[in-house]
């Protein structure tokens, strides 16, 4: 049997945008552990199926992926200290890994998010991006207009510089393309599609829907 998030995920998450203080957390800390642990398991589930078919998350373990609900407020104006949302960042070495891979967002009242791809990545590796881009356009193109993955994602995540990045001119037939920062697509998940018992199931289906662009976008970062 498939796991699903613990029931009382969302209006744990509720109740903290209404009392986001360290008091009100610790008196609800039982119910923030069971929901972490239900959690974990549910992204071992999608680590281990999507492992079929992306064998580097192999040995990818739940809890390297999932995000801290504690907020950095060192640098910070504001010092509320948790975030409102539970995410996890499923890659080949897990949250902080430089390679593509998929996330997935946990927050109330329809704002809750899977996705894929690469968000912003380094200098050197976004150039090497782009360079696959400007080389295999054709091969990229059919990826991002396959008709399942516009159905499922629309666009890529709209992350883009105004101009021309350097060594590209506006002839280039990709320039719209190159101009990205992240290449991420997604979609959002309502309420009663995030509780589902079948949310496994679903972040499978999309996730495999966006392998033709993370295959593309690892052959650039390898």
């Amino acid at each position: 049997m498939l796991a699903t998030l613990h029931p009382e995920t969302l209006s744990f998450l509720k109740g903290l945008k209404k009392n986001n203080n360290k008091v009100w957390f610790d008196e609800n800390r039982a119910t923030y552990d069971a929901i972490r642990k239900q959690l974990l398991m549910v992204l071992q589930e999608i680590i281990e199926e999507m492992a079929s078919i992306y064998p580097e998350l192999v040995g990818v373990r739940a809890n390297d992926c999932l995000f801290r609900i504690n907020r950095d407020i060192r640098f910070s104006n504001n010092k509320n200290p948790y975030k409102l949302n539970l995410a996890a960042g499923i890659s080949p070495g897990g949250r902080k890994s430089v390679q593509p891979g998929f996330y997935l967002h946990i927050e109330p009242n329809g704002a809750s998010y899977i996705g894929g791809g690469l968000y912003r990545p380094e200098t050197p590796v976004l150039k090497a991006i782009r360079q696959e881009i400007d080389y295999n356009g054709s091969s990229f193109l059919q990826i991002v207009r396959q008709k399942n993955f516009v159905k499922s994602f629309g666009d890529l995540y709209d992350d883009k510089i105004n101009g021309n990045p350097r060594g590209y001119q506006s002839d280039n037939e990709m320039i719209s393309w190159l101009r990205y920062k992240s290449f991420i697509a997604g979609t959002d998940l309502s309420d009663i599609e995030i509780m589902s018992k079948d949310l496994i199931k679903n972040c499978v289906k999309q996730f495999a829907l966006l392998m033709p662009l993370i295959h593309f976008l690892k052959r650039a970062v390898d």
